[in-house]
């Protein structure tokens, strides 16, 4: 037992030593406890945007008509909507929650995947419906697919030889200005091809390949209307991301000794492949 005054009857220990090693003990732990909330303190979590390009359907009512329309458009080419992200504009129609939430589940059933509601007030959406989007920048409309004609009987002269009909030609667009932090290079109709850089926050989409005589520092999105052939070209890789046929590549995922070359990008299933070019 140790008493506060030396010379105590019982005390083992002299009253200065206790005085000198308790509050030694006392900043030893609280020195420790600091250093232990600092070693367990969770890293933060880290926040980035990305923009996508994506389809956007405009409805009118009544809704079973307008879904009838749908119907055929999708029965001309089939797998139109799969895997693609799908925005539903209903700006100005008159209906309630309960109308969109049918309407949503019918185009669900349809393969019609939502991933956000655009001019919808607050009334309407809930946590059973898909989140309110807005801000939307527009790009060029984009051609349903067309019906095939029926076939027409001709009459052919067994001699008569037959000749193939020449390919379509692929349409492209040539820029020959670099594009810009902050601009949109959007032709879904075939390939891109920028005579010139692509700027860090700038993007450049395709429905077909791109083709960068520069350096690429922004994004590159090819093959955007399901074109999984589509490739991307340029002479210097220093993209913030490169996209194919909705699959995507960020930055901190590229392998370090293509970055600074000149490659080739494409897609071989779902794995990205990377060549140098001479």
């Amino acid at each position: 037992m140790l008493r506060g005054r030396e010379g105590t009857p019982g005390t083992d220990v002299p009253a200065i030593y206790v005085l000198l090693t308790i509050p030694s003990i006392h900043r030893s732990n609280r020195k420790f406890t600091k250093i232990t909330d600092v070693l367990t303190q969770p890293r933060p979590i880290r926040l980035k945007g990305r923009s996508y390009l994506a389809l956007t359907l405009t409805p009118e009512l009544p809704f079973e008509d307008w879904l009838v329309r749908l119907d055929d458009l999708a029965s001309r080419s089939a797998g139109f909507f799969l895997r693609r992200p799908v925005v539903l504009d209903v700006t100005g129609l008159d209906i309630d929650r309960a109308e969109l939430r049918d309407f949503v589940g019918k185009l669900g059933a349809r393969q019609v995947r939502i991933m956000g509601i655009e001019g919808a007030s607050a009334a309407l959406l809930g946590s059973d419906l898909p989140p309110a989007m807005a801000d939307g920048r527009p790009t060029a409309d984009i051609e349903p697919p067309v019906a095939p004609e029926s076939a027409r009987a001709e009459v052919v002269e067994a001699a008569e030889p037959v000749l193939p009909s020449p390919p379509k030609a692929v349409p492209s667009m040539i820029v020959t200005q670099p594009v810009r932090s902050g601009q949109s290079l959007v032709f879904l109709e075939g390939d891109i091809t920028v005579v010139g850089s692509v700027a860090s926050g700038a993007e450049v989409v395709a429905g077909g390949s791109v083709h960068i005589y520069g350096t690429l520092r922004g994004r590159a999105i090819a093959g955007t209307m399901g074109n999984g052939e589509a490739r991307i070209f340029c002479r210097k890789l220093e993209a913030e991301l490169v996209a194919i046929d909705g699959y995507y590549k960020t930055a901190e995922d590229m392998e370090p000794e293509h970055r600074g070359k000149a490659v080739q990008i494409w897609l071989e299933g779902e794995t990205f492949k990377v060549g140098t070019l001479a």
